[in-house]
């Protein structure tokens, strides 16, 4: 069964930082546009959401994994606890991982169609939601970040609705390769060129491949992951 969570308004993180990461299940019928669900918020709107980032995923077995990494590495109590919403995600649901799901693999949920459009990069607010310094980037060298949908026909979406594949991608170019491919490889232009002339790829990842391969060398992932100074959010 899917859980779907919607976020309430923009709420500060700490003095400096303001997130509408703060999710809250949904409890009736909502309509799920070209945009994401109605009234979900993003505090940061050059970086988050848009009809390429209208819906994010994370799955459900990856709240397990979280609470044994913890405890495995005797770190202090996370801020948040690991269950469906903490990572601001829209839905969450089992059965679908990164190396499952593919670019561009179309999904019913309810009356809505949605298609896989990118992974989900992790950034520094969440560093500052659970209280661990290298929460994204932990998160995104496991390759257990989720990914992000477009909506290609909207509808209406309730809490217990059915989340189904249904087309799978010609391409079958996995999120967690995809992702691999751009953050925790090193340079190999032939798999770059795949992420660059993957038409159900966002338009942000497909620049960033191509980027990469004209100046072979990877764009600086600093500031979004540690909120410092670097050449590429």
């Amino acid at each position: 069964m899917s859980t779907l969570i919607l976020s309430g308004i923009s709420t500060p993180l700490d003095s400096d930082t303001s997130s509408a990461i703060n999710k809250k299940p949904i409890t009736a019928p909502i309509l799920c546009n070209h945009q994401g669900l109605a009234g979900d918020q993003q505090a940061d709107q050059r970086h988050h959401g848009g009809p390429e980032r209208a819906l994010h995923y994370y799955p459900r077995e990856h709240y397990a994994y979280w609470k044994t990494f913890w405890q495995a590495m005797g770190l202090s109590p996370t801020l948040t606890p690991f269950e469906p919403g903490a990572f601001g995600e829209n839905l969450s649901n089992e059965g679908y991982t990164e190396e499952q799901v593919h670019i561009g693999d179309i999904f019913s949920l309810g009356e809505a169609v949605i298609q896989v459009s990118q992974p989900r990069s992790p950034c520094f607010k969440l560093n500052i939601r659970f209280g661990y310094p290298q929460m994204s980037l932990v998160m995104q060298t496991t390759g257990k970040t989720g990914w992000l949908f477009r909506v290609l026909e909207p509808g209406q979406v309730k809490p217990g609705d059915t989340f189904k594949l249904q087309e799978e991608a010609h391409s079958k170019l996995p999120v967690r390769t995809c992702l691999d491919t751009l953050y925790n490889q090193p340079f190999c232009e032939e798999k770059l060129h795949l992420l660059a002339d993957h038409s159900a790829l966002s338009e942000g990842w497909r620049r960033h491949a191509l980027n990469w391969i004209k100046q072979a060398k990877a764009d600086d992932w600093s500031r979004r992951l540690f909120n410092q100074t670097g050449n590429s959010n």
